[in-house]
């Protein structure tokens, strides 16, 4: 890391340990140091104190400011930047490919202004985990995992390459392969060691264990007491390179958590209600830590469903710091005993280790959450924090279609709208609103929880000794987060029923919950588009956003996995499953609560089937063969294939100037509040009849193998066309259109947004993006902020932004703007039409108040002012630098000047 270690605070101290000498930045002499009261102080905070020592010892700070950054850190009410270093980035190959053409294009760049491209280079451990490529192509068979696996290598030999070529490159990067499980799970499964040791010198260092990742869902390691959470891939990229995390000191919100869960109470149920409630109280860009008595009567996994969520109530992280129950999750899953030794002896000796006895901290609000309050309950139809309870979805459903879903209404025979008979082969099936189309246990937040897929396999066995079936029109699949939880199903039995019921292991990845549900029938495909019928899917993921999880599905419910076998067994989201039976057995009605599970049949399943050697066996696997057989080749630079549709080299090196002030601007769409960035650069399967679809068509890609969007992220041409293209975007200069359209100005002609965007762009006409609450909610994909970026936006101007994609719009050079408090464009009387001038954009600084001039096409002038949302100097830097990634390649060069005789002239 560093030739010496340099300890200008005096904090370093000697762990002894096994005949072993550590060094570590002691958190007891810093308190001694600055009179810090380390009891009062969140354990979330003691993490960014001891990485702030770090970054003191690494010179990435002042010794002139470090006093005001650590008082500043610990009382949470004032605001600094302070240099965070994760010890590890975490990525999935849909954001991990675009993350490696990147630095394959920084290589170039590099070379061609003189400098060694072997300087772009990971500085730190990097893991991409293949997980989310595999689509449900084939379900409701036994070979439906051999057969989808079979396709996925044949779609995506080519990013597959790449990822070869990278792990074959590049020092201190290493991929898992296919078929492993997600890496979240695998993260906190194997990856996530809780302590790091390191050589400093001639010194061994021990430091916290901590991970930023390139998906919002990083933060479910929270649970195991290691620091995460999701970044952009452009941050992600530059601390790959060893740039530190540019943090701006949270607040931190302590949930206390009191009593324990009732009888039939699912941990999903939990999650569903503390995202809710956590969306209620507003911890949006917050830590968020967990205390009080009832973390006694949660596992592990529960806790890690509950910080995989943090995304979803907004909060940058959700912390359970590490106790008794981290360390018997280390040896229940394989870690060595030494390691866990150490694990206790160092956290405890740091004053980060948790008990129930311990002085609760002071946080900056502390809330009350009663786990014995919590009902069985889903969430839907199209956001993860509108929480329903389980008895009202039927009532609730009914309410969407005149709210949220359309304006569709039920009959008043008592039936569910109109019906419409779809022949399948031999049978007649009859779908209406609320039909299920989808039932998928798919693997993001719950399968990393023993305890709901056990759950999920008793349901399953006592609906089919029940002689209950699920419906042909509903296309069933198993996603398991990792393979372990294959080996304790089938250990115990319960993978039989749960294949009965056509809960077939479908893949072990990201998959329906990201979008790649695959196809359903096209003759049901066909019926429901054509009659107008709204369908439902019930899935135990964590996002449900429009558009995202399958084209001819509009309401998405959230649930667990027992519940989405039930769901999948009624057939029907119009359905209370507490008081109406959810089949019949030779005509007797069988209840949901005749074939739920005991918590005691499922705490002994769990006793007896589940074993620390699965977790050994499974991660001990060697890469499966046809990983190994991809040919790739060892050499410093990528070789770009021209005819590639999956792998481009980017443009964003090419002609990087300075931002300037908006002149004559245009409104590229105007959108309404909660645009995730699912809206913003969709998932799921390529649409053949938008610009994307259009331009696979044009290089000769047919239309079966178009793949996912995400598997395009490689490919600009292809996702700069995606782009605003969801199919349930609402641009409001439109009214009444659905999908990726905007209005051209002053033509005054409809056009999809790209057609539009590259007319503005000959045009030589700056585009602004306007929009409400909450912009860029949801996923991490940086190429929300790519897209608008190429497509010729400089600005968007928002009632409020997620923090991982304000940031990431940072570092592509676009400007995100907030409206004043109660402004928005309604208020000021906006609708796109208007020419924007927005100025002293030259002369920006950290949280500005700029200008902003309308010019409606009447001749009336809206000027209003808005708020620079750059949040600390080096966030401004990378604005001004025209993104993050030209800055990083000019710091390189600069650094490299140092050594040689060609002077720092060189720039890009």
């Amino acid at each position: 890391m560093i030739n010496s270690l340099k300890d200008p605070l005096g904090v370093c101290i000697p762990l002894e340990f096994e005949q072993q000498v550590y060094t570590f930045w002691s958190l007891m002499k810093l308190g001694e140091r600055f009179d810090l009261n380390l009891s009062h102080i969140p354990y979330s905070i003691r993490l960014l104190l001891e990485s702030l020592l770090r970054s003191v010892s690494m010179g990435h700070v002042d010794m002139d400011t470090i006093d005001s950054k650590i008082h500043v850190l610990v009382n949470g009410k004032e605001k600094t930047a302070i240099p965070y270093l994760p010890s590890r980035v975490l990525m999935q190959d849909f954001t991990g490919v675009p993350v490696l053409v990147d630095l394959a294009a920084m290589r170039e760049a590099i070379k061609e202004l003189g400098g060694d491209p072997t300087q772009v280079n990971p500085v730190i451990q990097t893991d991409v985990v293949v997980d989310h490529s595999i689509i449900v192509d084939y379900s409701n068979s036994s070979d439906a995992f051999v057969r989808n696996t079979k396709l996925e290598f044949q779609r995506n030999q080519e990013r597959y390459k790449l990822l070869r070529w990278g792990e074959q490159t590049f020092q201190n990067f290493r991929v898992f392969p296919p078929g492993m499980g997600i890496c979240h799970q695998i993260n906190l499964e194997y990856l996530a060691s809780v302590i790091q040791v390191k050589e400093w010198g001639s010194a061994q260092v021990i430091f916290p264990d901590s991970v930023c990742g390139t998906d919002s869902h990083t933060t479910m390691i929270n649970g195991l007491g290691v620091l995460g959470w999701g970044v952009g891939g452009l941050e992600a990229e530059a601390v790959m390179l060893g740039h530190p995390l540019m943090l701006v000191s949270p607040s931190v919100v302590g949930v206390e958590l009191k009593g324990r869960l009732g009888p039939g109470v699912t941990t999903t149920d939990l999650v569903l209600t503390i995202t809710d409630k956590l969306r209620r109280e507003g911890v949006v860009d917050q830590f968020v830590e967990f205390t009080g008595e009832g973390m006694r009567f949660l596992s592990l996994a529960e806790r890690a469903t509950i910080a995989n969520m943090a995304p979803e109530y907004g909060a940058t992280c959700a912390y359970f710091p590490v106790d008794d129950e981290a360390l018997c999750y280390l040896r229940m899953t394989g870690r060595s005993e030494a390691q866990v030794k150490l694990v206790e002896n160092y956290y405890k000796l740091q004053g980060l280790y948790w008990t129930e006895n311990d002085q609760m901290p002071m946080f900056n609000k502390l809330i009350e959450f009663r786990l014995d309050e919590v009902e069985p309950s889903v969430a839907g139809p199209v956001r993860p924090q509108d929480r329903i309870v389980l008895k009202d979805l039927k009532t609730s459903f009914r309410a969407s279609l005149e709210t949220t879903l359309g304006s569709q209404e039920f009959s008043q025979n008592g039936r569910n709208g109109p019906e419409v008979r779809v022949q399948l082969d031999d049978q007649t099936i009859t779908l209406t609103h609320g039909s299920i189309l989808l039932a998928a246990i798919t693997s993001c937040t719950n399968t990393s929880n023993p305890a709901v897929m056990i759950a999920a396999g008793l349901l399953a066995r006592n609906a089919v000794e029940r002689n209950l079936c699920v419906p042909a029109y509903v296309k069933t699949s198993l996603s398991p987060g990792s393979q372990v939880v294959s080996d304790y199903l089938a250990s115990s039995g319960l993978m039989l029923p749960l294949e009965e019921l056509g809960f077939h292991v479908t893949g072990y990845g990201c998959m329906t919950c990201s979008g790649s549900s695959g196809p359903i029938d096209p003759r049901i495909a066909l019926a429901v588009k054509e009659q107008g019928i709204v369908t439902s899917s019930v899935l135990s993921g964590n996002r449900n956003f429009e558009g995202r999880i399958h084209p001819s599905v509009q309401a998405n419910y959230l649930a667990s996995p027992p519940l989405v076998i039930a769901y999948a067994i009624a057939g029907t989201v119009c359905i209370d499953l507490e008081h109406e039976p959810i089949g019949y057995d030779k005509g007797t009605p069988v209840y949901l609560h005749d074939i739920w599970p005991s918590d005691e049949e499922i705490a002994f399943m769990m006793r007896t089937f589940i074993s620390k050697d699965m977790y050994i066996k499974r991660y001990d696997q060697k890469a499966d063969e046809r990983w190994q057989a991809i040919p790739m080749v060892k050499s410093e630079l990528y070789h770009w294939e021209e005819d590639s549709t999956y792998i481009k080299k980017p443009p964003y090196f090419d002609k990087v100037t300075a931002p300037k002030s908006i002149i004559g601007g245009r409104v590229l769409a105007l959108l309404g509040d909660s645009i995730t960035t699912d809206h913003i650069s969709p998932g799921g399967v390529v649409d053949s009849n938008n610009p994307a679809g259009l331009y696979l068509k044009e290089n000769g890609v047919e239309r079966e193998a178009f793949n996912t969007y995400g598997s395009r992220r490689g490919n600009h041409e292809v996702l700069m066309r995606a782009t605003l293209a969801n199919i349930r975007l609402k641009n409001k200069m439109l009214p009444g259109v659905e999908g990726g359209f905007t209005m051209h100005y002053p033509s005054n002609q409809m056009m999809t947004i790209y057609d539009a965007a590259m007319r503005y762009t000959a045009e030589d006409i700056p585009l602004v993006i306007i929009s409400g609450k909450e912009y860029g909610t949801g996923s991490s994909r940086d190429w929300a902020a790519k897209g608008p970026k190429l497509l010729g936006v400089k600005a968007v101007i928002s009632e409020s932004f997620e923090r991982i994609h304000r940031s990431n719009l940072i570092c592509m050079g676009i400007l995100p703007l907030a409206f004043q408090l109660g402004e928005n464009s309604g208020f000021l009387g906006l609708d796109g039409s208007e020419i924007y001038d927005i100025s002293g954009i030259e002369q920006l600084q950290v949280g500005m108040k700029l200008s902003v001039k309308a010019l409606k096409e009447n001749g009336d002038l809206v000027q209003f002012i808005v708020r620079a949302c750059i949040e600390s100097d080096d966030e401004l830097k990378y604005y001004q630098s025209g993104g993050i990634l030209p800055l990083v390649i000019n710091n390189m060069l600069l650094s490299m000047s140092h050594f040689s005789s060609e002077g720092s002239n060189r720039r890009i």
